[in-house]
């Protein structure tokens, strides 16, 4: 949250970009991890830590730069770059890949959830299931091992509504005899 109650307009999540010093950032979940980890949190970071924090998605760098710009002019993108290598070297921030080269960025404790990426769109599309975590814990046990971490990530194209629809009419079949 911002002090100020101006906003930056029509479809911006953020209010408009504030003079030096005039709108202050709360507390945010991955500003609290910093303090916990020790961390300095100078008022860019915090800023850098709001956005991160609100963000639905998973911005890359320019993206996580714009969005904080918006809040406070004077962060540069080389303050950014600098706060993203910290708070990933600290184990706050997961760098992803999720193709079209440029790493894009969530927070380590976003819980047990997998990624679909759309290789057309680069949409990601976030999705919890609890059938991966028993497949990969047997295969493990049968090669002798405990699964102690794991990480999913799933590269598809949309299926065409002609396809999608046979899907889930061949499913419905199926679950009905």
């Amino acid at each position: 949250m911002v002090a100020d109650t101006k906003t930056a307009g029509p479809g911006s999540r953020f209010p408009a970009r504030q003079p030096a010093g005039a709108g202050v950032v709360e507390d945010s979940p991955i500003a609290r991890l910093c303090v916990e980890k020790g961390l300095k949190m100078t008022g860019q970071r915090r800023v850098i830590a709001y956005v991160l924090s609100t963000a639905d998605d998973h911005p890359d760098v320019e993206e996580l730069y714009r969005r904080a710009a918006e809040i406070d002019g004077r962060i540069s993108v080389a303050t950014v770059y600098r706060t993203v290598r910290l708070l990933e070297e600290k184990g706050i921030l997961e760098r992803r890949d999720f193709g079209g080269g440029r790493a894009r960025y969530e927070a380590s404790d976003n819980g047990h959830h997998y990624h679909l990426i759309d290789v057309e769109s680069g949409h990601v599309a976030e999705f919890e299931d609890d059938e991966p975590v028993r497949l990969m814990t047997e295969i493990a046990r049968r090669l002798g091992f405990e699964l102690v971490s794991h990480r999913i990530e799933i590269f598809g194209r949309r299926l065409s509504e002609t396809k999608a629809e046979n899907v889930i009419s061949s499913k419905k079949d199926k679950s009905e005899s």
